[in-house]
């Protein structure tokens, strides 16, 4: 008999997802993935000047902050004919790496690690053999006994005084946990360290952009001017600053971050035949050692792969009006040609149209449209995309770099590549990633100073600032590799001013609802054949979700400009 369970909220930051499950002989047969929030930043910044967007579009998401502007000022240089100065770009590859593995590290430990800790059993080790667990692992300084025992006695005080305080609503006991307490122990107590840990990491956000969360971007360049002898500006005091964090990042990603998972993951290993889903996957390359668009400078190649087929790499073309389409046909959105039809994001539209049942109800009518979030496709195919994809584009493209990374993780684990499509594989990627990124920095860093020492201090490229320099109407696509995902922002200028903008961002890929043709995105798919111990607790579920890492505020928000809700939804 099947058996429909709701998991609503999923995610424990950024949104609201709904995933509905039937399950029969406890394995899914098939699932449903609910946007219930509804985004709306395209309307917001219509008719306003597109040097001034990326600030609008950076508060989209409080989480990965930067990566919206990014993408927003490259979508307006693009359509302007801008190209910004080396020091310039480098500065933005250290701020979106920073970003980016301060992101990877905080979902780890923070969003998903106790899917897969038990906190409870971590009070049952013996502080003397964590040790020894953690020591095996890494040189990291902190892994002594008394260390432990020190994390040990934290938590039995959440425990005892705060009713679990952060631990709280966890499915502790699940027999889906398998890691002996030691290892537990060893986890929980890294948990604890990454929350101070990330902090530092992204100050580098802060020093190039005055601030974090959202710092600022400049279309052109960037607004920090380099001066080396002047307090207020980018000196090699601060400069040094950087490389004091880049330094620490490596240290914690590379002894902490990236062995922890490993370790973790080494206890789970039908984990590595679970939630692989979608075999398609799509990345657009990002991290720019030359000229952005110039694909051969990338450190992280763009392209598609379908079908797992690692032989070959398909081109993505931004600009290909049959290639990159977003349907709403089972989305509360309405086209001005109809639901069925799919619209490239240069001609996009951005129409409310809630057709779903009034709450609370109990279950999705899923003979109606049942998200917030469109469907993109790609020549009609669904994609996943993230750090996953990534790095099995970069497989097929042969790059080196990832391929050995990858390769040394997997042997510790005794597996293949083919264990990458899957949830631990997806999990496994992204801490691979992090380290990659930590390394990446260091040639980011060292280019930006090669370039300053030769008496380069531009940072900005004036030359297109001023309105009357522009076209009479224009069109641009910014394009980013964000931490969930390949991001994409299409603008429109007319007249000095935004006629049309659309995002296609990460989430919108993977937790969209089914297209025209009935098949499902990234999350619904990834779902079917996962076994469920107990439904009234569906660990399992939120495992897979999890792995790629939700962000719903990107994918389904909308305030007015003056801070008041549109349009407000209330789910059960």
């Amino acid at each position: 008999m099947t058996k429909r369970i709701v998991v609503d909220p999923i995610t424990r930051i950024e949104g609201h997802l709904r995933i509905e499950a039937d399950i029969d002989d406890g394995i899914i047969t098939d699932a449903f993935s609910s946007g219930t929030m509804i985004r709306g930043i395209e309307i917001i910044v219509k008719d306003r000047d597109p040097r001034d967007v990326w600030a609008y579009v950076g508060r989209v998401c409080g989480v990965c902050t930067s990566i919206h502007s990014l993408c927003s000022v490259r979508a307006v240089e693009n359509a302007l004919g801008i190209v910004v100065p080396p020091n310039a770009e480098q500065v933005r590859n250290l701020m979106q790496s920073a970003v980016t593995i301060q992101d990877h590290v905080t979902h780890f430990y923070q969003l998903q690690a106790l899917d897969w800790v038990d906190v409870l059993s971590a009070l049952k080790a013996d502080p003397r053999k964590a040790a020894e667990v953690a020591q095996s692992l890494s040189d990291w300084p902190k892994n002594s006994i008394g260390y432990f025992v020190e994390i040990q006695e934290k938590v039995q005080n959440f425990i005892e005084t705060s009713r679990f305080s952060i631990f709280s609503n966890g499915y502790w006991g699940h027999p889906a946990y398998k890691l002996p307490p030691e290892v537990n122990l060893v986890a929980l107590a890294h948990y604890l360290e990454a929350l101070d840990v990330q902090k530092e990491m992204v100050k580098i956000q802060t020093i190039f952009g005055g601030k974090n969360p959202h710092p600022n971007f400049l279309v052109g360049g960037m607004a920090c001017a380099i001066n080396i002898n002047d307090p207020n500006a980018l000196n090699m005091e601060r400069l040094n600053y950087v490389a004091q964090i880049i330094e620490r990042t490596q240290t914690f990603v590379q002894q902490v971050y990236l062995p922890d998972v490993v370790a973790i993951l080494s206890y789970y290993p039908e984990w590595t035949r679970i939630g692989g889903g979608l075999r398609n996957y799509i990345a657009y390359g990002d991290y720019p050692m030359g000229h952005y668009g110039e694909l051969s400078t990338y450190k992280s190649p763009r392209g598609i792969v379908v079908d797992r087929d690692l032989s070959q790499v398909i081109e993505f073309d931004p600009w290909a009006m049959d290639g990159l389409l977003e349907f709403v046909n089972n989305s509360w959105y309405s086209y001005t040609q109809g639901k069925e039809v799919g619209l490239h994001p240069s001609v996009g539209e951005t129409r409310l149209d809630y057709t779903g049942a009034t709450p609370p109800y109990e279950y999705l009518d899923r003979d109606q449209p049942y998200s917030w979030i469109k469907t993109p496709r790609y020549k009609g195919m669904p994609m996943e995309t993230g750090p996953l994809a990534r790095n099995i584009v970069a497989h097929a493209c042969g790059d080196e770099t990832y391929r050995a990374i990858t390769r040394r993780c997997l042997d510790q684990l005794g597996v293949g590549y083919e264990a990458m499509y899957s949830t631990a594989g997806r999990t496994l990627a992204r801490a691979i990633e992090a380290s990659l990124l930590a390394d990446w920095q260091t040639d980011f860093y060292t280019a930006l100073l090669l370039n300053i020492k030769r008496g380069d201090y531009r940072m900005f490229n004036g030359t297109k600032w001023e309105p009357d320099t522009w076209p009479e109407s224009a069109q641009g696509v910014g394009l980013t590799e964000a931490p969930r995902g390949s991001l994409a922002h299409y603008v429109n200028i007319e007249k000095g001013k935004v006629a049309n903008y659309q995002m296609i961002v990460p989430t919108t890929w993977n937790a969209s609802p089914r297209d025209t043709r009935g098949e499902r995105s990234a999350f619904e798919a990834s779902l079917v054949g996962t076994p469920v111990a107990d439904p009234q607790t569906p660990l399992e579920i939120i495992r897979t979700i999890h792995s790629f890492d939700p962000c719903m505020a990107c994918a389904v928000h909308l305030y007015d400009e003056k801070g008041e809700h549109i349009h407000r939804c209330e789910m059960i």
